[in-house]
């Protein structure tokens, strides 16, 4: 969780924007919830190396990255860096190709504790002669050799598309790896991201996560309740979350949605690192691949019960039904305590269905279920959702 500059400022940035920013975020109460890493993209170097080869800081804009880190430190925060796996990077600043464990290195000494590596200005096939996880491969093994150098070991997150399946290897280098192309903050970005990540949850644990890229809450057109699923989906999907908007001009709406701290909790789970995942994708069949109307229903177990996910897809508002026994978490047989994760209230008991009544248009309902207890004795039928087709009693006979 943190900030990183690129969504709100791309390449116009200074020390002194990043510090202000960190200081907003001290003051917004965000650190104290849990936004705790400040991170630099693109354009904080010099276009050329060193004599040596080392990568240079703009000396009118980064002037001292040991000073930057320091305050970054002294405040509460962690401090990133940008970087690329190519000859250089998507901005056209040097990248790390040929040069991974120098400028590991150089990161380390600087004081940042997080590398963001991008994946532009790749080399022809025959200097390379690796794919793209072995290109990704070369700096893992330079923050390995770093690590074993100072005993300092960075953050290290893919931004590779989501290509050549990621999800598949990032875990095994790294600590989160980009599932898709850049986000925009317009409505039809959000449900592409969601789509592609529906299908590829159970590569996120506690140890590397799917990223569905930077949040663009308080950017664009997004409304509050499109905002409010951004986040809710991305946190619950247990995706880094990383504001990227102006601080000093969000407003306070858009702030509430950043500090739900029920949401955050379930993102933060000590216990479970997976994702929430569809039980069901509602207006399509299920597993349809369908970037404007993505899956709908989703679920996923947390240190305190199980987390519900339903996200109305259509352009007006509507009633979303489930039985709970739908989702694999859930006990038949047992009744269930209904906490909204919006609302911040108790709404009752659930037992066998819910229905969220009247979902605004793209919005998104977070629910936090809890045992409570053994259903009411004598319902009908006698087996709820998928097994009332083999619903049969000790004696063999089926119910019909």
């Amino acid at each position: 969780m943190g900030y990183n500059a690129w969504n709100a400022f791309a390449c116009n940035v200074n020390e002194t924007l990043i510090i202000q920013t960190a200081q907003y975020m001290k003051e917004y109460g965000l650190l104290d919830v849990g936004y705790n890493h400040v991170n630099l993209d693109d354009c904080w170097a010099m276009k050329n190396r060193s004599a040596t080869g080392e990568v240079v800081s703009d000396t009118t804009r980064f002037p001292s990255m040991n000073n930057l880190t320091d305050q970054l430190h002294a405040l509460g925060f962690y401090a990133g860096i940008y970087s690329d796996s190519g000859w250089f990077t998507c901005a056209g600043y040097p990248g790390s190709f040929m040069h991974e464990e120098q400028d590991a290195m150089t990161f380390q000494s600087w004081g940042f504790d997080f590398l963001k590596y991008d994946n532009c200005a790749i080399p022809f096939d025959d200097i390379i002669r690796e794919g793209v996880m072995g290109k990704y491969q070369r700096m893992a093994d330079a923050l390995v050799i770093v690590a074993e150098k100072t005993g300092t070991t960075l953050i290290f997150s893919l931004c590779e598309w989501g290509w050549s399946q990621v999800w598949l290897w990032g875990a095994q280098m790294s600590h989160s790896w980009r599932i898709d192309g850049d986000i925009v903050p317009f409505w039809g970005s959000i449900t592409s991201i969601i789509n592609s990540a529906s299908f590829i949850t159970q590569a996120t644990n506690l140890y590397g996560r799917n990223d569905l890229d930077m949040l663009e809450i308080g950017n664009g057109n997004l409304t509050y309740d499109e905002a409010k699923t951004h986040f809710t989906t991305w946190a619950l999907l247990k995706a880094p979350l990383l504001i990227g908007t102006n601080l000093a001009t969000i407003s306070q709406e858009m702030l509430s949605v950043l500090k739900n701290q029920d949401i955050i909790a379930i993102n933060q789970d000590p216990v479970y690192g997976t994702s929430i995942s569809p039980f069901r994708w509602g207006i399509n069949p299920d597993w349809t691949s369908n970037s404007t109307y993505p899956a709908q229903f989703w679920s996923g177990p947390s240190e305190n019960g199980t987390v519900i996910m339903l996200i109305n897809t259509l352009s007006q508002p509507a009633d979303m039904f489930f039985n709970l026994t739908e989702s694999p978490w859930i006990r038949a047989g047992i009744q269930y305590s209904v906490r909204d994760l919006w609302t911040h209230t108790e709404n009752g008991t659930a037992v066998r269905n819910f229905t969220a009544v009247d979902v605004p248009t793209h919005g998104v309902v977070a629910l936090l279920l809890k045992e409570a207890g053994d259903e009411p004795s004598g319902l009908m039928p006698p087996c709820a959702g998928e097994a009332l087709i083999q619903c049969t009693a000790e004696n063999g006979t089926k119910y019909s």
